[in-house]
């Protein structure tokens, strides 16, 4: 067979990737982009002014079939992509949680994306793998674990949660369903979670994944301040065990999405401990808050949890995505999840494979972003800016209850505050000033809030924790809802 001929083989121009010296021209020009919008971040409205399909329609609809300049890419992401995002960066982003993708984060970032790693095996990753590790260590040190408490890195909390309780149903006395799985099965009864009525919405979507089914899920009431009854914790566990249904798992929350309240965990370790049941804690918001003593001080029992999930993506001055799970028992995840087939097997022993302890194979760098962001602020770093954060939410919320026509709808342990204006009328014209007065605040363009519904009525919510925030945006932001209010008021006059 005759070989090819030298004028069928590839142009070398016309393959590989972009020459080394034009990608050091675009990064430089990156690095400058995003230096800028960093520094002027606060020149944009947190919520772009764009309408559904904008951002396609000044888009080509199908893709380039010659190569463009990387300059002229750059110029339509300036153009067109970075002013119509909604920007989580932006100080004055107080919805939801606020996140932040810290200078150091983002170089972590980059460098990892260079790098390009899976690390699924330590062989394949060696230092991703190691560092993973270590960082976990850190952290687990920092909010004051035990160090039996052993780290994991995921993408959110959400599958924290999921693997964590994917680990509590193989925990579950008999049950082989790593092996024998649950359909079908007339000797496994019911498998119930429980969690309080104010838990994340990633339980509920976990135990549809895991086959539990949302039935499964006994919502726990709570206090008056927003915290998981434990008297109606064991009452519902009782009540499942008589029904022939089988409890599995208690999540409790510190630092709950509503309220940021805390459930009292050392009454929850008791139920658990008595019932032999997984105690997982969902702290993916105030986890952090944790690496200072004196909050670290309100989550007593916490070091007795099972599993516990917080996200340095949302306090950390991590950019997203990273959640870390501690588990106490590691072999716990790697007895549920460990699946190596012949061409993943290695000769290495005593090291970790990461792959044993989740859902996933492929596996992205996370932990160097952690690592930059730790070196680069210091632990004492980190503290001041949670401080700084929890002590400019209690000032706003002090604004809040000098106002006649305000209150404050939920307590504020840490740095989100739960308000709204209660001008004359029945609680459903309320509700609807409120829904209206969220959408002027909004409208304005400094700030970015959300809301929740508490006790059945609608609450505003602002939550202080963007790394560029300065403590003159606390009576920026309540000057502007103050002015929104009154000239509400006026309108509904």
């Amino acid at each position: 067979m005759e070989s090819s001929s030298p004028q069928s083989r590839p142009d070398p121009t016309a393959i590989g990737d972009m020459p080394a010296a034009e990608f050091r021209r675009a990064m430089h020009r990156v690095a400058d982009m995003v230096a800028d919008y960093l520094e002027n971040v606060r020149d944009y409205p947190v919520l772009p002014k764009v309408a559904p399909g904008d951002v396609r329609s000044a888009l080509p609809a199908e893709p380039p079939a010659r190569a463009e300049p990387i300059d002229t890419i750059l110029d339509d992401y300036k153009r067109i992509i970075e002013p119509n995002v909604t920007h989580w960066n932006h100080p004055g982003f107080m919805a939801y949680f606020a996140v932040t993708g810290s200078g150091p984060g983002i170089l972590g970032e980059a460098l990892s994306a260079a790098l390009n790693l899976n690390a699924m095996l330590w062989r394949t990753a060696p230092a991703a793998t190691e560092l993973e590790e270590l960082v976990c260590d850190w952290l687990r040190q920092m909010i004051g674990l035990p160090p039996e408490f052993v780290g994991h890195i995921n993408d959110t909390a959400s599958v924290s949660s999921l693997v964590s309780l994917a680990a509590a149903r193989h925990h579950v006395r008999d049950s082989s369903i790593r092996q024998r799985g649950m359909a079908g099965r007339p000797d496994l009864p019911p498998l119930v979670i429980y969690a309080s009525e104010h838990a994340h919405s990633s339980i509920g979507k976990a135990a549809i994944t895991l086959g539990i089914g949302l039935d499964n899920v006994r919502h726990i009431p709570a206090d008056d301040a927003f915290r998981m009854r434990p008297d109606a914790l064991a009452e519902a566990i009782a009540q499942d065990r008589a029904a022939g249904r089988m409890p599995m798992a208690v999540v409790a929350t510190v630092g709950t999405t509503s309220t940021t309240s805390i459930d009292p965990l050392p009454a929850i370790v008791e139920i658990c401990r008595r019932e032999n049941l997984w105690l997982h804690v969902d702290a993916a918001y105030a986890g952090s808050a944790a690496i200072c003593p004196e909050y670290r001080a309100w989550m007593d029992g916490i070091e007795q949890a099972d599993s516990i999930v917080f996200n340095p993506h949302k306090w950390l001055c991590v950019p997203v995505d990273c959640s870390i799970l501690l588990v106490r028992d590691p072999k716990q995840l790697r007895d549920a999840f460990s699946l190596v087939p012949e061409y993943l097997r290695t000769s290495e022993t005593g090291v970790t494979n990461l792959m044993d302890y989740g859902v996933q194979l492929g596996r992205r760098f996370r932990a160097l972003k952690v690592w930059l962001v730790i070196r680069t602020f210091g632990v004492q770093g980190l503290q001041a800016r949670i401080r700084a954060h929890c002590a400019m939410a209690q000032e706003l919320a002090g604004h809040v209850k000098n106002a006649s026509d305000f209150e404050i709808s939920a307590p504020v342990p840490f740095s989100t505050v739960c308000f709204r204006a209660v001008p004359a009328g029945s609680p459903e014209d309320q509700d609807r000033f409120n829904e209206q007065l969220l959408a002027d605040i909004n409208a304005a363009g400094p700030v970015f809030l959300s809301h929740t519904r508490l006790r059945g009525r609608y609450v505003l919510r602002a939550c202080i924790g963007n790394l560029r925030a300065r403590p003159d945006d606390v009576p920026e932001t309540w000057n502007l809802i103050r002015r929104c209010a009154d000239r509400l008021l006026a309108r509904t006059d």
